[in-house]
């Protein structure tokens, strides 16, 4: 199985475009939104083509192949604009591993969910591209696609490991298990 993860798109119709045509170029069978889909939060300015509707529009189309981990920006009324889930947090198991899917905002490199040694942790949150392995625990934290404080970016994650891509196809990253 081979996973797409983004993260971050907070309202961006650009970004939600670009989300989901590289997930569909991927030819990856599901994509985990790691949280703020839709608000673009207090702190952060609007992003590119600020249209929360139409990113709803966007992934509708994709929802019989989206999960969505809730970020701190999402509320109970992004539900009801969704065609697809919105879970707390999301874990798959992929070739022996479990991957733990989260925002980064209560769990991540500095706070550990209850999870094994080898296992793999991406979450986002911090609008940074980073791979750490903190006590055998593969950690990634994926760059917000909307406003990345490096490169925007997202992940393919499948049994033989983790890849980072900025979004002109370029590898950030990649880690083989």
């Amino acid at each position: 199985m081979k996973l797409f993860v983004a993260t971050d798109i907070h309202g961006s119709a650009y970004w939600a475009e670009r989300v989901a045509m590289k997930f569909v170029e991927s030819g990856a069978d599901f994509m985990i939104l790691l949280g703020d889909v839709y608000n673009h939060g207090p702190r952060n300015p609007f992003p590119r083509d600020y249209a929360p509707m139409r990113v709803a529009e966007i992934f509708n189309k994709l929802a019989d192949k989206l999960i969505a981990v809730q970020g701190n920006c999402d509320s109970e009324v992004d539900r009801m604009i969704s065609g697809f889930p919105f879970v707390r947090d999301c874990v798959i198991p992929l070739g022996g591993r479990r991957f733990y899917f989260t925002h980064g905002h209560i769990y991540n490199k500095n706070n550990l969910p209850c999870i094994a040694i080898g296992d793999v942790l991406i979450y986002g949150h911090f609008h940074l591209n980073e791979y750490s392995l903190i006590n055998g625990v593969h950690c990634l934290n994926v760059s917000s696609a909307s406003l990345p404080k490096d490169k925007g970016a997202y992940c393919i994650a499948d049994e033989r490991g983790i890849t980072l891509f900025d979004f002109g196809g370029n590898i950030i990253n990649s880690v083989l298990f």
